[in-house]
């Protein structure tokens, strides 16, 4: 059975203060079901594993070049990462795609450079709001996830993030059977491609998660789990998203 996992993405928020949280969420989920991800802006990450010491939540990276080493002034390598402890990277998140213009042949690259260096590459795609609204998400996806997903990444690896870029930090979230079907085209796609191992691999959701919507999108076939963003990043707000995961 694949395990869920409830995971927060901080971008560009957060500070050493803030995380106190982490302290808020091992004592409110000790013992928790399913795997707790946070992933903050890497100036915080040493400062967070230090938070996260003896307990259940894993720290990961919101990008990493995909090169190990090299000129790359900015840019921080999967093996860095991995070295101080963290455990997952998210690749390929659109704002990352929108603003930088990282094409799916990058995304797939930065996520086998991942993979190489010990991490879980978590694989971020979606469509915009035109292309949903001219009947194209589907396709969309498909040629995303086809060209985003190294050809050798396992589940122990590789998590898929579907999130429509549309109902990232707007409030707006698709219904639950565009979730849903979103969701099985993308089982059925991993499975053309990995066989039987597909159905080890983890599918989430992400764009705009709260509280109170979180236990019926977890309530849907082949949703494991959720990317959050602005939720994540107080325990008051994502311990609810955590204890509604661990219920489904």
């Amino acid at each position: 059975m694949r395990r869920k996992l409830a995971a927060g993405n901080w971008k560009m928020n957060g500070s050493i203060p803030g995380l106190d949280m982490i302290g808020a969420l091992k004592l409110k989920h000790p013992e928790c079901p399913c795997d707790v991800l946070l992933c903050p802006p890497a100036p915080l990450l040493t400062h967070a594993l230090q938070n996260t010491a003896g307990s259940p939540i894993f720290i990961g990276a919101q990008n990493c070049h995909a090169e190990e080493k090299g000129a790359y002034t900015g840019d921080h390598s999967a093996a860095m990462i991995a070295e101080i402890g963290a455990t997952h990277v998210i690749v390929g998140h659109s704002e990352r795609r929108d603003a930088y213009g990282e094409t799916d042949a990058q995304v797939a690259a930065k996520a086998q450079a991942a993979q190489a260096a010990g991490l879980t590459a978590i694989v971020c795609i979606g469509e915009s709001l035109a292309q949903r609204e001219a009947g194209d998400a589907l396709d969309v996806i498909r040629t995303q996830l086809q060209g985003s997903v190294p050809d050798d990444s396992a589940a122990d690896t590789l998590v898929i993030a579907y999130e429509p870029i549309w109902a990232i930090g707007t409030g707006k979230i698709p219904t639950m059977a565009q979730i849903a079907e979103v969701h099985a085209l993308m089982r059925q796609e991993l499975r053309s491609r990995f066989g039987d191992s597909a159905e080890d691999i983890r599918l989430l959701y992400g764009g705009s998660v709260k509280p109170d919507n979180a236990a019926e999108i977890f309530a849907l076939d082949n949703v494991d789990g959720a990317l959050v963003g602005g939720a994540s990043l107080r325990a008051e707000d994502f311990s609810p998203i955590i204890q509604a995961l661990a219920d489904s």
